[in-house]
């Protein structure tokens, strides 16, 4: 169809109109929002000339994005939070903040309210035969490379058959297996009790995949490992660590692996010592430093839905 008609005076009243420009009532900034993302869709449906059954597939799409309760791991799919999180790093180096260990993705598997520990963690609950014993260690530091004392560091990730705890489809998990909090001592030190994690791919009849395979793009991470790091003087960290050795690395769907978060696995005996399920395990040494608040505040606090359980 060779016709244009975006910049006519019936289609600019029409975009005023769906977002009720011009009205005193109603939220500011929602209605400036949905009147530019309109106006995007629009634009992009006329200049790639989209047909009214591509369009209607669209809906459809969405429609299931929506009863799969995938839109969050589609985000991580595009490259929408990787997005975020590169917008956070040029605003960090606009407003001269360097150093700290990198943010990445937090993804869409976080569950709030597991129980806090005392500088150390035994955080898998139920058996696993296929996954061996893994220790992950390290030390909060702020901006002035000093321990920092009373840091909560939260830590969850999948188990040996690439599911979570909490949104497990087999229902095999409790609900905080794989993931905990400590909080850290005057030394400034964590330590998570677990077991390896694996990788994990899209749902394969879900929408996420579903669009993945149109594009032509695997639906799979490599094993990692999620972090958030908080503390009463410094910001926020959302970070993540991926398993050395597995071949995703640097093919991840998520686009959240960063040179600096891939760290060392060393092989390491004397678990049974340490409440391990073997003696023979696997030790990663994560250190982590926290970047300063902003004027006073932490302008890394991420308002979204999450899920949340109590243990």
């Amino acid at each position: 169809m060779s016709v244009k008609v975006f910049d006519t005076k019936e289609v600019q009243d029409l975009l005023k109109a769906a977002a009720n420009v011009g009205s005193h009532s109603g939220d500011v900034r929602s209605k400036e929002i949905t009147h530019r993302l309109l106006s995007d869709l629009f634009k992009a449906i006329e200049d790639l000339d989209m047909t009214p059954d591509e369009i209607w597939a669209g809906v459809t799409y969405f429609n299931k994005l929506g009863k799969d309760g995938e839109a969050a791991l589609l985000a991580a799919g595009l490259g929408l939070e990787k997005y975020l999180d590169i917008r956070m790093d040029a605003a960090d180096l606009e407003s001269d903040i360097h150093g700290g260990t990198p943010r990445t993705i937090e993804g869409p598997l976080y569950v709030a309210g597991a129980p806090a520990r005392n500088s150390v963690s035994r955080i898998d609950i139920n058996p696993d035969e296929d996954a061996r014993p893994l220790v992950i260690r390290g030390t909060v530091t702020g901006p002035d490379d000093k321990p920092v004392e009373g840091a909560v560091v939260e830590c969850w990730h999948a188990n040996s058959k690439g599911f979570y705890s909490h949104f497990d489809p087999t229902g095999a998990q409790s609900e905080f297996n794989l993931r905990g909090a400590v909080k850290t001592g005057a030394d400034g030190k964590y330590e998570f009790r677990t077991l390896m994690p694996v990788g994990y791919g899209c749902p394969p009849h879900g929408a996420t995949q579903q669009l993945l395979d149109a594009l032509a793009r695997h639906g799979n991470r490599p094993a990692h490992v999620h972090f958030f790091v908080t503390s009463a003087k410094n910001r926020k960290l959302t970070t993540q660590i991926n398993i050395e050795g597995d071949p995703l690395i640097w093919d991840d769907f998520a686009y959240a692996t960063r040179e600096e978060l891939v760290p060392h696995v060393i092989e390491k005996t004397g678990g049974i010592a340490l409440g391990l399920k073997a003696d023979a395990y696997k030790e990663i040494e994560f250190n982590i430093e926290l970047t300063p608040l902003v004027d006073g505040k932490d302008n890394q606090i991420v308002r979204r839905p999450r899920a949340s359980a109590t243990a």
